[in-house]
C-alpha cells in the first residue's frame, strides 16, 4: 500500500465510527454490545427509557453514548445525573474507562473526579443529584439519568430546560421501583419516548440457575421489580394503584339546576 493511501482509509474509518455507534465500541473500545445494546446504540430518537434488569449493562451502554456524543460533537457538553453524586460517579467512571481506549488519539485537556473535558471543547460533567445544585448547567447536547426511578420529580423537572434551547438528547436508565413518579409515569404514558425494557432473561450474562436461587431468596415481589422490570405496587400500600384508579372518572355529568 502506498503510503499516500493511509490518510484516505483513516478518514473512512472514523467517517464509519462517527456514523455507527457499534462500529466505533467493537473496533475501537473493544466492546462486543448484545443484540438490545447495538439497536440502542444505533437508535436515533431523542427521548429514550431504559427499563433493564439490574446488571444488563444498562449503564455501560449509555456510558459509551456518552463518551461517542462527546467525541464526535465538538463542543458538546453531556451530563450524567443519578440519585446521589456517588451513584452519578460510578456512571463517569465507566465513560473514563472507555476514554482511556481511545489512547493518544483523545487526550483530555482535562479530568477529575467529575469532569473530563476533551480537544475538540467537549465536556461530560457527573451531576450532584440534588435539584438546588443542578441548575447551573444549560445547553446539553445529552442528558443521561441513572437509576432514573429513584430520581426525585423535582430534580427531574428541574433539568428538563438544559435541553430547551440545544434540543439534545435524553436517555433514561433504571429498573422499577414502584408505581410512582415521573419514570412510572413516563414509561406508562409518555408518548414521545422510545421505550426499552430488558428483563433477565434477556441477557445472556445471567444464568437460570442465578435467577432460580435468586427468586427464592429475594421473593416475588422484589425479583419480578429488579429482574422482570415490573412496576408493583409497594408492599405497605393498602390498595393496588390500578383499583384506585377505578374509582375515578374523566367523563362529566351535566345536571341541570
Amino acid at each position: 500500500m502506498r503510503s499516500g493511501d493511509s490518510m484516505p482509509n483513516m478518514l473512512t474509518q472514523e467517517l464509519m465510527c462517527a456514523l455507527d455507534p457499534v462500529a466505533w465500541a467493537c473496533e475501537v473500545l473493544g466492546f462486543d454490545p448484545d443484540g438490545w445494546q447495538a439497536d440502542v446504540l444505533r437508535s436515533r430518537s431523542p427521548r429514550i427509557l431504559l427499563n433493564c434488569c439490574r446488571q444488563s449493562g444498562k449503564s455501560t451502554i449509555a456510558s459509551i453514548m456518552a463518551l461517542h456524543r462527546a467525541v464526535f460533537r465538538p463542543g458538546s457538553l453531556v451530563l450524567l445525573l443519578s440519585p446521589s453524586l456517588r451513584q452519578s460517579s460510578e456512571l463517569f467512571k465507566k465513560v473514563v474507562m472507555f476514554h482511556r481506549e481511545l489512547g493518544e488519539t483523545s487526550k483530555p485537556e482535562s479530568i477529575s473526579s467529575l469532569r473530563l473535558e476533551l480537544p475538540n471543547r467537549s465536556r461530560i460533567v457527573s451531576l450532584p443529584g440534588k435539584e438546588a445544585t443542578v441548575r447551573g448547567f444549560s445547553g446539553a447536547s445529552l442528558l443521561i439519568i441513572d437509576e432514573a426511578a429513584r430520581v426525585p420529580d423535582d430534580l427531574y423537572y428541574s433539568v428538563r430546560p438544559m435541553l430547551a434551547v440545544s434540543r439534545g438528547r435524553m436517555i433514561a436508565l433504571s429498573t422499577p421501583f414502584g408505581t410512582r413518579g415521573w419514570w412510572y409515569d413516563a414509561w406508562m404514558n409518555g408518548l414521545e419516548w422510545e421505550r426499552w425494557e430488558i428483563p433477565a432473561s434477556k441477557c445472556p450474562r445471567i444464568s437460570p440457575e442465578f435467577l432460580d436461587e435468586e427468586r427464592k431468596v429475594l421473593g416475588s415481589f422484589w425479583f419480578e421489580q429488579e429482574y422482570n422490570c415490573k412496576f408493583i405496587d409497594s408492599q405497605t400500600c393498602a390498595f393496588r394503584r390500578e383499583d384506585l384508579e377505578r374509582l375515578f372518572s374523566n367523563e362529566i355529568e351535566e345536571w341541570d339546576i
